[in-house]
């Protein structure tokens, strides 16, 4: 895809590309999931996650810049740089030893209704209302800093991944001792209230108070939902539901910049973020009511 994207000088084939790209990173993202999750012991999987997601913040927090500063030698050049960086990932995984499946072992076929994991794709839904604001903060928050003269226009980031970096492994930690659910409710609160101090003013406070507590919330809600989601998934199932985990995540961010770059455009940043603080309230009791629904028959489904 990278040599793809370097031969592209139009934006249909363009479109093309990053549908075929999509199809692959999002499997690349489901199965590292599923692998990672293999290596955690069950007492601290929340944990792990967490740290697992500190590699993810800290490269969206470096790339811009260094991307940046690669593009001013060539378009051709950042391609082949990413291009590098994507063999080093393959030869680096061709090293891990497999994770068999039972079903895979043996030699078994698919059956359609394993192909989808229906209740974590419900579920799910959660991290799709809690993520359509962070659709919108990703794509227009610089252009918020900067209409209100606040420089450096990527300071939300750089605060919000901060606090991400800082607060995720206590948080997965405390998940791990006192319970998923206990970690998740509140980070979601927080994150709503991330979203409702951006809807209140865009200066350098605000924004500095707004990424504080959007990213203590949002960073630790995934981890926290993931490892709820694990404990009620048998190991056979943790990529399926890895999938519905991220399809959610994904949507949610994707309808989210598209939604609210259109209320931006009609009715104010104010709107906007106010909207998805909306949306992320209803997060919770959503899934308070679905959990205890899809998970009904199993004992620790409150924790």
């Amino acid at each position: 895809m990278s040599i793809a994207y370097s031969l592209t000088t139009t934006w249909l084939p363009m479109l093309v590309i990053v549908f075929v790209h999509g199809v692959f990173w999002s499997g690349l993202l489901t199965a590292a999931g599923a692998y990672v999750t293999d290596l955690m012991p069950a007492a601290r999987r929340a944990e792990g996650i967490g740290y697992y997601g500190i590699s993810t913040i800290l490269a969206v927090a470096v790339a811009p810049a260094v991307g940046l500063w690669v593009y001013h030698h060539g378009w051709l050049w950042l391609c082949a740089s990413i291009g590098i960086l994507n063999v080093t990932m393959a030869l680096i995984a061709m090293q891990l030893p497999e994770t068999h499946r039972r079903r895979v072992a043996a030699g078994e076929s698919w059956q359609w209704h394993e192909v989808i994991e229906w209740r974590v794709t419900v579920l799910s839904i959660t991290l799709f209302l809690l993520a359509f604001g962070h659709g919108g903060i990703t794509s227009f928050v610089a252009m918020y800093a900067t209409r209100n003269g606040v420089t450096p226009n990527s300071l939300f980031f750089m605060v919000s991944a901060a606090a991400m970096v800082c607060t995720r492994p206590f948080a997965g930690a405390l998940a791990d001792r006192i319970g998923s659910v206990k970690v998740l409710a509140p980070c979601i609160i927080l994150t709503m209230l991330g979203y409702t101090l951006l809807a209140m003013g865009g200066t350098k406070g605000w924004l500095i108070a707004a990424a504080l507590v959007f990213g203590t919330g949002f960073g630790s809600a995934y981890p926290a939902f993931a490892a709820f989601v694990m404990r009620h998934i048998h190991e056979t199932k943790r990529a399926a539901a890895f999938g519905g985990i991220l399809a959610a995540l994904d949507t949610g961010i994707g309808t989210g910049s598209i939604t609210v770059g259109w209320i931006i455009q009609r009715y104010g940043f104010s709107a906007a973020y106010g909207t998805a603080a909306c949306l992320a309230a209803l997060s919770l009791p959503y899934f308070l009511l679905v959990s205890h629904r899809v998970f009904a028959t199993t004992s620790d489904a409150t924790r």
